[in-house]
């Protein structure tokens, strides 16, 4: 597994992107929509094959029939990262490794893009949705090769949670990756990124 993107879910995309936008000091570029899950997103281009999302339910598409991912239903409050997406070559494998709680794998597709990802049947991920996302991409293009040169790179992103040695040892065997560490106390995601700026903390 590697790290492949971040999500900031807000009440409305707007929010969501505001809430990047003066966090970091960089303007997010258009996203799209994802029919599957009745939402939209704006996104953000980072250094080494990175990206943000902002991401948000869309008021103008239709209930999508199931929970939505990344725990859209149930959000509530200010505008701030919620999740972490890794990627894989190996989706179904590394599912087995981590058990049915990571989620089931499902086909999605936004314009070029193609993809598999794995979705709890409740939306929610287990270790209160720190649990990174599985995806597995299968376009020859990712979304980061279309983005514009932000000038933005992540330094640290720290995964906090009351269990958090458990969730650590639950990944170690698949993520080797010295960006991301583990600190015990209340659940919460903070990105530590570099920006033209200078460092910028994203909460």
């Amino acid at each position: 597994m590697r790290l492949d993107h971040f999500a900031v879910a807000g009440a409305s995309r707007a929010e969501a992107v505001l809430a990047v936008e003066e966090a970091l000091g960089v303007a997010l570029q258009p996203g799209g929509d994802h029919a599957a899950f009745g939402t939209h997103n704006a996104l953000l281009g980072l250094a080494d094959g990175l990206y943000l999302e902002a991401i948000a339910i869309d008021p103008a598409a239709p209930p999508p029939g199931r929970p939505r991912w990344f725990d859209l239903d149930r959000f509530a409050g200010r505008a701030r990262l919620t999740n972490w997406i890794c990627a894989t070559e190996d989706l179904d494998g590394e599912l087995a490794q981590l058990g049915h709680g990571a989620g089931h794998p499902m086909e999605l597709a936004r314009g070029d893009l193609s993809w598999r990802m794995a979705v709890p049947d409740s939306g929610i991920l287990p270790f209160d949705n720190m649990f990174p996302a599985l995806i597995e991409w299968q376009s020859p293009v990712h979304p980061s090769d279309l983005l514009a040169v932000s000038g933005c790179a992540l330094r640290r992103l720290v995964v906090c949670h009351p269990e958090a040695e458990v969730l650590r040892r639950a990944l170690a065997p698949l993520l080797r990756e010295p960006r991301v560490v583990y600190e015990t106390g209340p659940a919460l995601l903070r990105a530590e990124i570099d920006t033209p700026n200078g460092l910028r903390v994203l909460l």
